[in-house]
């Protein structure tokens, strides 16, 4: 899908947030209903599906391979073809700006043997995609695409696909994911080895929906073992609300003086919740409210209080896995707080929609705050509580994440933060505008 014209949006200093934010539902586990649940042979309803632009460009897919997807009142339904019953599309699959959507969509078909080609927006057609298509091509599939693994990209399905077992050499959930979504339509075992844990939703998702799959942490690492080609059983699911999109109204409570926000329902998966385990090392007042467990998930009601005493602290990098997707939101606390935030171990940043890294370090030194940063690790020098000048016009260059980070950053800075275009901000968080303008932010 292309991105229509920039709209730049402003933040201006904010009085206290105060009240309820209902987040969007988890994007990783929406992404993952609608392809496990198009591989079933049956009906799988879903409640509280994240309707940004990336799932739906995802639902839109899984009907080009054949699937019924459709929403019915408040729930989607989504009627599927069965292991390896994916039909070959009649067109192009756009996945927008989803990286997660595409590398698991390559996953999913590449077992099959048809061919499909993939694109997206600028942002996505300059993500590399050879940490997928190598692996997939164990299994016989083909990738063909621009130099450097990079999209447009034609991927030939394996028709007599083998077993796999994959190392992972990086951390990558989306790797992993393609990797146990194409041993789906395989015969025999796939085992993929990660020697540092990521985020499990695929592992949890796939035996619920009655995949034979087996999780043991080894001295090697964490072998994940599934048994090829079984008959997937529909799901009624409830899809718990996104810990990533929480962390925006969380940090915001937390650098906006007298804030006292209630996040309600958010998913605190271990391979998901680093974030609000940093935030709590730092001294913020963010606390845990009525823990369950939601359809396998953990989940609690996250209740954040403006929390002057912040102090910076170093991130350990084992924890990185579980909240990469954070950081750049992490930089924005880190600046009202006292003293040098660090963080390693984040060389993943800079291939996500843009490098997060750099666009973060240079909108924050242009504020005022003092960043220093390297290939896999950068620290924030700390100015306290309304110590950010702010007065800066920030680049996202197209990512949702750098768009929100900054908007946040001008909610407790000196003077407004302007950033360039909010419109990549549906991929993710379509109401972000309307949530925090009700809980007191000041947007123009």
């Amino acid at each position: 899908m292309s991105h229509g014209p920039a709209t730049p949006l402003t933040a201006a200093a904010a009085g206290p947030l105060t009240g309820t934010a209902h987040v969007p539902g988890d994007k990783s586990i929406s992404h993952r209903s609608l392809i496990l649940g198009a591989m079933t042979v049956g009906e799988t309803r879903v409640t509280g599906l994240l309707e940004g632009q990336d799932v739906l460009d995802t639902g839109r897919a899984m009907r080009a391979f054949g699937a019924q997807v459709e929403k019915q009142g408040d729930t989607w339904v989504i009627h599927g073809v069965g292991t390896g019953g994916l039909a070959e599309p009649e067109d192009v699959i756009d996945c927008g700006n989803s990286g997660t959507g595409v590398r698991l969509l390559m996953g999913a078909a590449a077992t099959h043997g048809f061919a499909v080609t993939y694109t997206g927006d600028a942002s996505l057609r300059s993500r590399p995609m050879a940490r997928v298509t190598d692996p997939l091509a164990l299994f016989g599939a083909r990738a063909y695409g621009r130099s450097g693994g990079r999209l447009p990209m034609t991927v030939v399905g394996a028709a007599e696909p083998v077993p796999v077992r994959y190392v992972t050499p990086v951390p990558s959930a989306q790797v992993k994911s393609a990797v146990l979504l194409a041993g789906l339509n395989a015969p025999g075992e796939t085992v993929v080895i990660e020697r540092e844990a990521t985020r499990d939703h695929s592992e949890r998702m796939l035996r619920g929906f009655g995949a034979e799959i087996t999780v043991e942490d080894t001295s090697e690492g964490r072998v994940i073992a599934l048994t090829g080609q079984p008959e997937l059983r529909p799901q009624t699911i409830v899809v718990p609300r996104d810990p990533s999109s929480a962390a925006f109204p969380v940090c915001a409570a937390l650098i906006v003086p007298g804030s006292d926000v209630l996040v309600p329902n958010i998913g605190l998966n271990p391979t998901r919740a680093g974030l609000f385990e940093t935030l709590r090392d730092m001294g913020a007042d963010l606390t845990y409210e009525n823990a369950r467990e939601e359809g396998g998930e953990p989940v609690a009601d996250l209740r954040a209080r403006f929390s002057p005493a912040m102090k910076g602290i170093e991130v350990p990098p084992e924890r990185a896995a579980s909240m990469i997707d954070e950081y750049p939101i992490l930089s924005v606390v880190a600046a009202n707080a006292e003293g040098t935030t660090v963080m390693r171990g984040v060389k993943e940043l800079r291939v996500k929609e843009s490098d997060r890294i750099d666009a973060m370090a240079t909108g924050l030194r242009d504020a005022g705050v003092t960043v220093r940063d390297g290939a896999d690790w950068w620290k924030v020098e700390g100015r306290g509580p309304g110590g950010v000048t702010g007065g800066i016009t920030a680049a996202t260059h197209l990512d949702h994440r750098i768009a929100m980070s900054f908007l946040i950053l001008g909610m407790a800075s000196q003077k407004p933060v302007t950033v360039d275009d909010a419109g990549p901000i549906a991929t993710s968080f379509p109401i972000f505008r309307d949530l925090m303008t009700a809980l007191g932010a000041t947007f123009s």
